[in-house]
């Protein structure tokens, strides 16, 4: 199930093994919690954390023993492992027994980033998997609408959006924006204005509209961010190397042949990231694209070389985007 089933589900009965996997650390965060504030009385005797890099080979029998303990004045003992893969030969020696036999007094909760490989816990018995990857942006969207109608403050749909494009869907980073923009308006009506006023863009994203300045060119826009980005980065490689890695993830997408979907995989990016990205790369176009690449790894390798300064090595590149190469 997605994240946000989860609720409807703890409303319907504890499940015996949650799975909360996925890069969005607030999914998994609040996926806990919500789990936890459901099924878990008197945390202090009812509750037990592992982590999962200790729980090897044999010392795995150490968690099978925590969840086979029967709860203290309570009806259900909940234990919580975090980053555990464990492989196919420890599920099947250690493991398997006990997820086919499930003491119905405990639960267990697996919190993993997915950053290892291991046994495919998901498909096993007795577990029920909540995808805690990132939200796309119409989810993210209407997370904050929400939010902020909670808290007394209307925001449009354009606002909302804003927002969840500034934190990439980054949830965690939504939330803390979302907050800040509730305890900045209180009440009232959030204009478009505020939210970018306030709420921070995160560097990617800003690499993001320096490129579009570039497609639309836009050498003003382009320098303002530019400025910002060197002053927050703390340095002109932090520029160069975003703009280089952009358009050059930007040159593969057009340039490749393959759908959205095998270069989400290719690339670590969501497929809507794949699809916006190829919109973009269209309107610059594959030529100039190959032109911009070449001369910003030109101007890294001069910067690096010491033949240039970083400063001119960023003026050379602004140059060579707006009135050489091309």
């Amino acid at each position: 199930m997605k994240y946000t089933e989860l609720k409807s589900s703890i409303a319907e009965g504890a499940k015996q093994v949650y799975l909360l996997e996925g890069d969005d650390a607030y999914f998994r965060m609040k996926g806990e919690e919500q789990i936890k504030d459901a099924f878990l009385e008197m945390p202090e005797l009812n509750f037990t954390s592992f982590d999962g890099e200790t729980l090897k080979g044999s010392a795995i029998t150490t968690l099978v023993s925590a969840i086979k303990n029967y709860p203290f004045m309570a009806e259900k003992r909940v234990i919580k492992v975090s980053e555990f893969y464990p492989s196919e030969s420890e599920y099947e020696n250690h493991l398997k027994s006990l997820f086919e036999n499930f003491p119905p007094s405990s639960i267990l909760i697996i919190v993993n980033s997915g950053a290892k490989k291991g046994v495919d816990l998901k498909r096993k018995h007795s577990v029920t998997f909540v995808d805690c990857g990132k939200a796309d942006p119409e989810t993210v969207s209407k997370w904050v609408y929400i939010t902020l109608r909670r808290a007394g403050v209307n925001a449009s749909t354009a606002c909302c959006e804003s927002i969840a494009e500034y934190c990439l869907c980054n949830m965690a980073r939504v939330s803390v924006e979302v907050q800040k923009l509730i305890d900045f308006k209180k009440e009232g009506t959030l204009t478009r204005e505020e939210v970018d006023d306030l709420v921070f863009k995160d560097a990617d994203y800003r690499i993001y509209e320096l490129t579009g300045a570039a497609a639309r060119r836009d050498f003003t826009k382009f320098c303002e961010i530019a400025d910002e980005l060197q002053k927050k980065a703390g340095d002109e490689v932090f520029l160069l190397n975003g703009l280089f890695n952009y358009f050059k993830n930007l040159l593969t997408i057009i340039s490749s042949g393959e759908n959205d979907a095998e270069l989400s995989r290719l690339l670590k990016m969501k497929e809507y990231g794949v699809k916006k990205s190829r919109e973009q790369a269209e309107r610059i176009g594959q030529k100039q694209l190959e032109a911009w690449v070449n001369y910003i790894y030109s101007a890294i390798s001069d910067m690096k070389c010491g033949r240039v300064t970083p400063q001119s090595a960023v003026q050379t590149v602004e140059n060579a985007i707006f009135f050489a190469v091309g």
